[in-house]
């Protein structure tokens, strides 16, 4: 492999219709279009190893409840992970409010606007560092991410970079993404690439001939690839188990869930459903059967109604547990796995709606006596 002698007029050339094709086709996404760098970090690291589709919806809620980073900074973990819910990779949560917590404390509150000063930041990368200074601050860098990758090495016929994949070819994608940016537009080109990967230029059935860029491509098609990794499978089993409890004038449902221990490297602290001892549910016993996968692994979840006097006998020793009324349980921070079967359980209900930092910071402006800001 030799890297490129780029031809001016074919970068010229590439520039123009690449970023021509993103005017005229890109998505319709809620953090396109903006240049407030805290925003552009969220949705960032929200898309992540995770589906544009799951992150929309994830990401409006996020920002309408931590709307700027001294917002974020001063909320607590708790409430992070539990707006966090359903996007998985947790590290990510704790990391993103670690960072707003030191930029509050070490940088004034503002976000540093060079990719080499935000990489010394908590929890922000190569990637994440490209893509804020480019898109946020106009830097003149090139992001290269899954879907980057994947459009060069088809351009250049590169193998595809995979586990076995050399140092040297990772830095000339990189030399060359960075060679290609455009020198006026280069958070639009950035993400144009990334948007071309995505739609067009896909890992599978590629649309070449709608690319807008397939003059330049040495591949025109798909190209060698390793073998994706096999997924692992295991089965485990999971107790649901609800009780009624009275109140003066009326009753509320209330939900076992069990914390997962500090210690444990797979999302320490989020709330869960108790874990059978056996997971071989008898079938006239299983409620649901639910598949769930985290990273390599396919989970094949049974889950049984346990009553409270059996709990102890059937489930296995866990974390902290706590009775949760229904109303609360939505609000916490719970393992996607548990969203997931309360959901369909229909004992998920709409979480209590807490204000927004900017409307407690009106309300403590008005002299309105109110609550911890965040908590």
């Amino acid at each position: 492999m030799v890297d490129p002698i780029l031809d001016p007029e074919s970068v010229a050339r590439l520039r123009r219709m690449l970023l021509d094709w993103y005017d005229a086709h890109r998505r319709d996404l809620p953090w396109r279009g903006s240049r407030d760098p805290y925003a552009i970090w969220v949705s960032e690291i929200m898309l992540q190893q995770t589906r544009v589709a799951v992150v929309i919806e994830h990401y409006q809620n996020f920002l309408e409840r931590f709307p700027s980073l001294p917002a974020l900074a001063l909320a607590s973990e708790e409430d992070v992970l539990a707006l966090w819910s359903g996007l998985g990779y947790y590290r990510r949560a704790r990391m993103l409010h670690n960072a707003a917590q030191f930029v509050m404390e070490h940088q004034n509150g503002v976000l540093p606007s060079t990719a080499a000063e935000l990489r010394l930041l908590p929890g922000i990368g190569g990637y994440t560092a490209a893509a804020i200074a480019s898109i946020a601050y106009g830097e003149r860098i090139g992001v290269v991410d899954g879907n980057v990758e994947r459009v060069i090495c088809r351009m250049q016929d590169w193998p595809a970079v995979g586990r076995a994949a050399g140092a040297r070819l990772r830095r000339s994608i990189d030399t060359l993404v960075n060679q290609l940016v455009h020198p006026k537009r280069p958070g639009d080109f950035n993400q144009a690439l990334m948007e071309l990967g995505a739609t067009l230029c896909t890992p599978r059935s590629p649309q070449c001939l709608a690319c807008p860029v397939s003059v330049d491509c040495s591949t025109r098609g798909e190209h060698k690839t390793a073998p994706r990794r096999a997924m692992l499978s295991t089965e485990i089993g999971c107790a649901l188990s609800v009780r009624s409890t009275a109140h003066a004038h009326s009753s509320q449902l209330e939900v076992l869930l069990e914390q997962r221990p500090a210690s444990e490297s797979v999302m320490p602290g989020m709330w869960q459903l108790p874990l059978l001892r056996d997971p071989h549910v008898p079938v006239g016993d299983v409620r649901m059967a639910v598949r769930h996968a985290i990273m390599q692994v396919n989970y094949y979840v049974r889950v049984r109604t346990v009553l409270a006097e059996d709990v102890d006998a059937l489930t296995r020793p866990g974390g902290e547990r706590r009775w949760v009324p229904q109303v609360e349980a939505a609000s916490m921070a719970l393992t996607g796995l548990a969203r997931k079967i309360l959901t369909r359980a229909h004992l998920l209900a709409p979480p209590v709606p807490r204000p927004s930092f900017k409307a407690l910071q009106s309300n403590s402006s008005a002299g309105t006596a109110s609550a911890d800001p965040i908590g």
